[in-house]
């Protein structure tokens, strides 16, 4: 729809033009360059730029919520945000920003890119540095993505997991018990920090006294590795949600939000 908007326009100016210009070099009129023709370039001058504005994927995807076609069925990878800036287009009082990304793709390849789209005042300052988002790219173009719009959340939870195992900073038993096992409420009662680091995550060596569905506890001793910006969310006395397996309540995992704060 992208392009046939936009060659449409590009039509429509060419036949616009040529007409005016045919029509002044070839009338016998008195003021043959003066007349309703006049209209046709001055209206093409103007539908061409904004049918190229409002037709950018930043645009479309910000008045359809979707994905633009060419990345709508991208391969899935996640967008570590390094920087955000005004790139001075704006829709309806909204801000189109340019987000370049640390990117990591389905394969594990890490690669910088960027992506533009119009994002609401109120959102602006959830897009920090730090902040891991989804994202859709073409792996024979991959300096441009899109953020994610398909709200697909099960192929974004899967993305990020296939990462961390990638990477060491969890197994996909303790994802199996993250999804399968029983929900509770933990509290913190003692953390060490033994020195181990995986991609910038340090292990935290965590005590946690769990409270069962039905109201009696226990205790447990689990390792999690985290980003620097997560270990204010396990520190003593913190309220934590886990999940642990019927009849072995020490194979138990902890469940953070990915970009929670400290």
């Amino acid at each position: 729809m992208k392009n046939q908007i936009r060659t449409a326009a590009v039509i429509f100016a060419v036949l616009g033009i040529g007409y005016y210009l045919w029509h002044g070099l070839t009338s016998t009129d008195f003021l043959p360059w003066v007349g309703w023709q006049m209209s046709l370039p001055i209206i093409a001058l103007t539908v061409v730029p904004m049918a190229f504005a409002f037709t950018g994927d930043s645009v479309l995807s910000a008045l359809t919520g979707n994905n633009s076609s060419e990345y709508r069925n991208g391969l899935m990878g996640l967008g570590t945000v390094e920087s955000v800036r005004n790139t001075g287009v704006s829709l309806n009082d909204q801000p189109q920003v340019r987000i370049d990304f640390r990117v990591e793709g389905a394969d594990g390849k890490v690669f910088p890119a960027y992506a533009k789209m119009i994002v609401p005042l109120t959102e602006l300052a959830l897009l920090r540095p730090g902040v891991v988002l989804p994202v859709r790219y073409l792996p024979e173009r991959p300096d441009r993505v899109e953020v994610d719009l398909s709200g697909d959340s099960s192929a974004a939870q899967n993305a990020m997991n296939q990462a961390m195992i990638r990477k060491g900073i969890t197994t996909q038993a303790k994802l199996d018990i993250a999804r399968n096992g029983i929900p509770a409420q933990a509290v913190v009662s003692a953390l060490s920090v033994p020195g181990e680091i995986r991609d910038g995550h340090p292990r935290l060596d965590l005590t946690l006294i769990v409270t069962r569905p039905d109201g009696s506890t226990f205790e447990a001793r689990t390792e999690k590795f985290l980003p620097p910006t997560q270990v204010g969310q396990v520190q003593i006395g913190r309220v934590v949600r886990v999940h642990y397996l019927p009849g072995q309540e020490q194979d138990l995992v902890i469940s953070l939000p990915v970009n929670s704060g400290s």
